[in-house]
């Protein structure tokens, strides 16, 4: 028998039972929709982040306390992501940084916590972000309305604060927030800027955050640590220098319980650690492949069960061995192929849809690994009830009740 006869056949069996095929599918279209979708959105926020660290420019060095030995650029010895840290940095630290560095960086402590905010009857939850009078100079901020606290501010731990275009959506609807009052973790703030808003991405959202002096941000939260320590060199060429200065000036105080990243070895590592969780989530979501594949090899050992007879009377009509193989073998492709298009349609849309909310970018890859994984599955658990249904003896499956 034909090729095309036996595709002629198979969507003939196929059509006759179309709840049953269409059950069959599910599980291949959901597989195949699952890895695209979740590909897609692990891409996108990962071209999201890179986009927003490499818009700051080229030329940022970040200090955290700790010994990161397991990232590039981390200083020998034990410690690593995980450990104890064991010595924090303080503004007494940035401070000798900006004086050993000069006029050749620009140096901003960083302190972030969380916030609760009230406004009249509104309350809203939101992040501490606090920096210096220099800090829209290193993360080129953009106001809506109102402006940056100034040097005077930040020496005397004004009670000033800017806000992200959350939380100023939630405390003031419909209003300009610059010059009024709320109060952040039970104090009184006078709101002197609102920023413009920058979107959100699973990293953190940038517009549900507000910002105020870090000397007010360590009254307030009865600290005197700060997180990190933000450095932006004058001449991107002179990032490496900057780095070996930067360690030469903590060392003496925090031997190798310190770690400096420029922003090449940032970038470095949050593309590794995303492209790992992107790989993983499209394996996770693969194994829901593997389950469509199995509802197939089961679905088509039913119908071999049921259609016994009708093996019988075409091999005593002529029918060969491998004419029934290739038949079944046929429905089990056309079953995969089928819920794998229209996986990747409803893929397609739906990362289109929560690229509302969500930084989506579906990948060639993704929706050629996808579908061809897919029909491979169709092949794998389809052959096992084709040649089951071609080794049937004609008499026996005549007789077949």
């Amino acid at each position: 028998m034909k090729f095309v006869e036996s595709f002629r056949i198979a969507l003939k069996a196929l059509n006759a039972n179309k709840v049953r095929s269409a059950l069959t599918m599910l599980g291949v279209i959901i597989g195949v929709a699952a890895v695209i979708l979740l590909v897609a959105i692990g891409t996108g926020v990962q071209g999201e982040i890179t986009g927003s660290i490499e818009g700051l420019g080229s030329n940022l060095l970040f200090a955290f306390p700790g010994n990161f030995s397991g990232g590039p650029g981390g200083g020998g010895g034990g410690g690593g992501p995980g450990s104890t840290i064991r010595k924090q940095f303080s503004l007494d630290d940035a401070e000798l940084v900006q004086r050993r560095l000069g006029a050749d960086a620009i140096v901003v402590p960083v302190v972030q916590s969380a916030g609760v905010l009230k406004a009249g009857n509104r309350t809203a939850r939101s992040t501490i972000a606090a920096a210096n009078e220099q800090g829209d100079q290193v993360f080129n901020a953009d106001y809506v309305a109102g402006r940056h606290y100034n040097k005077s501010e930040y020496s005397t731990g004004a009670r000033v604060v800017m806000l992200g275009a959350t939380p100023a959506k939630e405390l003031f609807p419909g209003q300009n927030p610059v010059g009024r009052d709320l109060t952040v973790n039970g104090e009184r703030f006078t709101v002197i800027g609102l920023l413009k808003e920058q979107g959100g991405t699973l990293s953190g959202d940038q517009d549900n955050q507000i910002y105020m002096p870090v000397t007010t941000a360590q009254r307030l939260l009865a600290t005197k640590v700060i997180s990190s320590i933000i450095v932006k060199a004058v001449d991107a060429e002179k990032v490496d220098l900057i780095k070996a200065r930067m360690e030469q000036t903590l060392r003496p105080r925090f031997q190798d319980e310190f770690t400096v990243f420029t922003q090449e070895q940032t970038l470095g590592i949050l593309s590794s650690l995303l492209g790992t969780l992107t790989v993983m989530l499209a394996g996770i979501a693969g194994i829901s492949l593997l389950v469509g594949g199995i509802g197939i090899m089961n679905i088509m050992l039913v119908s071999v069960s049921e259609r016994t007879r009708e093996i019988g009377i075409r091999k005593a009509v002529g029918a060969r061995t491998h004419d029934i193989l290739s038949q079944f073998v046929i429905e089990a492709i056309v079953l995969s192929v089928a819920g794998g298009m229209i996986g990747v349609l409803i893929g397609w849309a739906g990362s289109a849809v929560l690229t509302r909310w969500v930084p989506t970018e579906v990948t060639w890859w993704a929706v050629t690994v996808a579908f061809f994984f897919s029909a491979a599955v169709g092949v794998f658990f389809g052959v096992y009830p084709a040649w089951k249904a071609s080794r049937l003896d004609p008499i026996d499956a005549l007789r077949y009740e």
